[in-house]
């Protein structure tokens, strides 16, 4: 973060400050809500959560460098005490990104979010420092957060932004607005919570309303492929710019194509030349997520062919998605359990579906373990249904549904669409999965393993992997 003095924090945020031998000392540092990632310099934001209040620990983040704690009550060590602390870390972003004046990028969508933010950031660096989120912080507390890691040499500040209703990305974008605005897709997740597309294509537009005008420099980046996206131009005053395979799509991919490894290639085209990507990441959902990237990039001065190169390059930033790694005995395992919608789910068994073509060359077989995806609301049988005929569809060798409802549907999908005896199975949780698993994998197989964060099932792939003693699911 930029140089600030306790007062002038205080003056920011509203608050007061107790406990301050000397006002005019700066934090110098990050600023953090986890007491174990404080550092010289930093100012820690003390939260109440259900379970653990972040006050209990400001002694220790003041011993471990903290110049002072962020709070909403005195804690007996230097602090800014403020009404919301929530609130008060947007007012420092806000000030924070307007002083810097450095180029903001934000990204919303359904889907491929973060892989998305992942590739922008690893264009852009190559173009000056470029500040981006670790993972996904993208709410009201990671998105001011990561904003205020920004310092004066910062070039580009890459911001995800997600929705949980109508509303919340209009105010993200008020604490850190943004030159250029990219809407990926509208698709099924939360929809139970939005209550249909229309309602979440209502709040993931509220991005490019927040756009600078044309005239201002503003940019909205869209989807050409996704119509309710596209139509999201209407919504902007600022320079619209499409993306996607689309001929209307001024940055868009041609021959589009899977390696063996199930690993995207194709032409890149752009206003000003094309050029050939082929991707390290796995799928081809990451073409319109290269795209994208590609978009942002293009509209910042960069060439054609260092947007290739710098995609042909790029790999994942965050962890649990589309994970790769193969074992020594020739198991491959792709660990892509952070999360899961319909859209996700379905991309990450069409990646699958094309790794298993090399898998079959070598006698292995291909195993999708699948739980449930949340937040679907009414839709929640018909999506979990779909994704359990879709493995059958696509010639997935074995289907292992994990957990209770949502789980059976997923085996009964596959069971009507086809799939007999012991090419579908249901399970009860994943210490059952990852017993199966150990008992049948073979040398050249190859495991999905996808579900919706709150199932856990990244532990099915740590344990495979060796992450876990043997038996015993890995806690987090």
């Amino acid at each position: 973060m930029i140089a600030l003095s306790l007062t002038e924090i205080a003056e920011i945020v509203g608050g007061q400050t107790y406990d301050i031998p000397d006002p005019a000392v700066q934090v110098t540092g990050s600023v953090v809500y986890d007491s174990r990632q404080v550092g010289p310099g930093s100012l820690f934001a003390a939260f109440a959560g259900e379970n653990v209040d972040g006050h209990d620990y400001a002694e220790g983040a003041v011993a471990a460098g903290a110049v002072a704690v962020l709070a909403t009550r005195p804690v007996g060590v230097p602090a800014v005490v403020v009404p919301d602390v929530t609130a008060a870390l947007g007012a420092l972003a806000r000030t924070v990104v307007e002083r810097l004046g450095t180029t903001v990028v934000a990204l919303t969508g359904s889907a491929g979010k973060t892989s998305t933010k992942d590739l922008i950031a690893q264009l852009l660096q190559r173009k000056g420092p470029t500040v981006w989120p670790a993972g996904n912080l993208n709410n009201e507390i990671g998105l001011p957060v990561t904003a205020l890691r920004a310092t004066e040499e910062t070039r580009h500040l890459v911001l995800e932004m997600g929705a949980r209703g109508v509303g919340h990305i209009r105010y993200l974008t008020e604490l850190t607005p943004p030159r250029i605005g990219l809407v990926l897709n509208v698709g099924s997740a939360h929809i139970g919570e939005f209550g249909g597309r229309e309602r979440i294509a209502l709040a993931k537009g509220e991005l490019v309303e927040a756009l600078p005008s044309a005239e201002e420099g503003g940019v909205a980046v869209l989807n050409a492929d996704d119509p309710l996206v596209k139509a999201m131009a209407s919504r902007t005053t600022a320079r619209v710019v499409f993306f996607g395979e689309s001929a209307e799509a001024s940055v868009r991919a041609e021959n589009v194509r899977l390696t063996e490894n199930g690993q995207p290639s194709f032409s890149l085209h752009t206003p000003t030349g094309c050029s050939d990507v082929t991707m390290r990441l796995y799928g081809e959902h990451h073409v319109s997520n290269a795209l994208a990237a590609a978009a942002v990039a293009h509209e910042l001065g960069m060439p054609v062919h260092e947007i290739a190169v710098a995609l042909s390059e790029a790999g994942s930033l965050s962890r649990w998605r589309m994970e790769v790694t193969e074992r020594p005995d020739g198991v491959t395992i792709v660990n892509d359990a952070y999360n899961a919608n319909p859209e996700s789910m379905r991309a990450a068994l069409r990646a699958l579906a094309a790794m298993g073509e090399a898998a079959r060359a070598k006698g292995g077989r291909t195993w999708a373990v699948l739980g449930l995806m949340a937040e679907l609301g009414d839709e929640a049988l018909a999506e979990h249904d779909a994704v359990g005929r879709l493995a059958v569809r696509l010639n997935v060798g074995k289907l292992v549904a994990v957990g209770g409802r949502e789980a059976s549907w997923l085996q009964l999908g596959a069971y009507n669409e086809g799939s007999w005896g012991e090419e579908s199975v249901h399970v009860s949780d994943a210490q059952a999965a990852i017993d199966l698993l150990r008992s049948e994998l073979r040398p050249g197989d190859v495991v999905l393993v996808k579900a919706s964060r709150s199932v856990g099932l990244e532990r099915v792939a740590q344990a495979l992997l060796g992450n876990a003693t043997e038996g015993e699911v890995a806690d987090r």
